[in-house]
């Protein structure tokens, strides 16, 4: 037994939807916002085409952000070529670090570096938690009550403290790691949730027609029971793109996530602190690019979730 939507009211439930979104001024902001990120982390190369990690010049060790040469008679001779005189305000726009990097190409790789480990953990988690919530709330039993023991044994450690003992276990800290280390914190949350959704569909007609009807419960599950559950996983996936986000910087700021040279924003932010008194720009730039991103998809979930939840409806 098939289920399918017609395509007719396929398409007007996604005009339906759609015109939700759009009245969304939260989730079309945050989807601007992680539009542009994402854009800016697949585009670095072209619109700055520096080697984030080897174009070191100890010249401009620590020079202020150059558009501040505008202003600041200091930065306007430092930034003025000898031979034509002109001054280039857009060599370094975010300034430099301790070895003479561009802080804004750095900044520009480093959204390649943490979107990549945010999302990518996302997916992950979201994948293996929901498929072992569905099973846990579709069969019940010795394995709902072990997987509820599992969640609840994690759920019972800060998410972020949890990390760091995964990735100090593993003695091999890196990006592969901090991936691995921030999906397994964030596998609870979907193992919980797609546990309480399926609990609910079970009982629904649908899914019961489908079992008279002689379906196997591979086939009611994966085409009827999952399908159904995952507008909230989808809501929540965005949301967590965020906290995955802050917690692979955290594990990069204390040494545990990317390893330098990578330009990875918390990296970053570790490389820089103690030259946040003369430089502030170090911490600045890498700082801001964290603050927006994540609330970018803070935003863009708030968006999703008035969007797809039944009561707005």
């Amino acid at each position: 037994m098939t289920t399918a939507i017609p395509v007719p009211a396929r398409k007007k439930q996604e005009n339906i939807l759609w015109r939700r979104f759009r009245k969304s001024t939260p989730g079309k902001v945050g989807a601007v916002i992680v539009l542009v990120f994402v854009l800016l982390a697949l585009l670095a190369p072209v619109i700055r085409p520096y080697n984030p990690s080897g174009d070191v010049d100890y010249r401009f060790r620590l020079s202020p952000p150059s558009v501040s040469a505008l202003w600041n008679a200091e930065a306007k001779a430092k930034y003025t070529d000898p031979v034509t005189n002109q001054v280039d305000y857009w060599r370094h726009p975010f300034g430099t670090d301790n070895l003479g990097r561009d802080v804004a190409v750095r900044t520009l790789h480093g959204a390649r570096v943490s979107l990549q480990i945010g999302i990518l953990a996302t997916v992950l988690a979201l994948v293996i938690g929901s498929l072992l919530g569905v099973l846990a709330g579709f069969y019940g039993g010795w394995l709902d009550s072990v997987l509820g023991y599992f969640s609840d044994v994690m759920l019972a450690f800060p998410s972020i403290l949890l990390a760091i003992g995964i990735v100090s276990i593993s003695n091999n800290p890196g990006l592969t790691t901090a991936m691995i280390a921030v999906s397994v914190v964030q596998i609870p949350i979907y193992l919980r949730l797609a546990r309480s959704v399926v609990l609910s569909v079970r009982e629904r007609e649908f899914v019961q027609a489908a079992s008279a009807l002689g379906a196997g419960q591979a086939r009611t599950i994966f085409r009827h029971v999952l399908p159904n559950s995952l507008t909230p996983l989808i809501v929540q996936a965005a949301l967590s793109i965020a906290t995955a986000t802050i917690e692979a910087a955290a594990l990069g700021f204390i040494g545990l996530g990317a390893q330098p040279p990578t330009p990875e924003w918390g990296t970053m932010l570790a490389d820089s602190r103690q030259y946040y008194t003369q430089a502030s720009w170090t911490m600045l730039f890498p700082g801001l690019a964290i603050l927006i991103t994540v609330l970018g998809f803070n935003l863009f979930g708030d968006g999703l979730r008035d969007v797809l939840d039944p009561r707005s409806q």
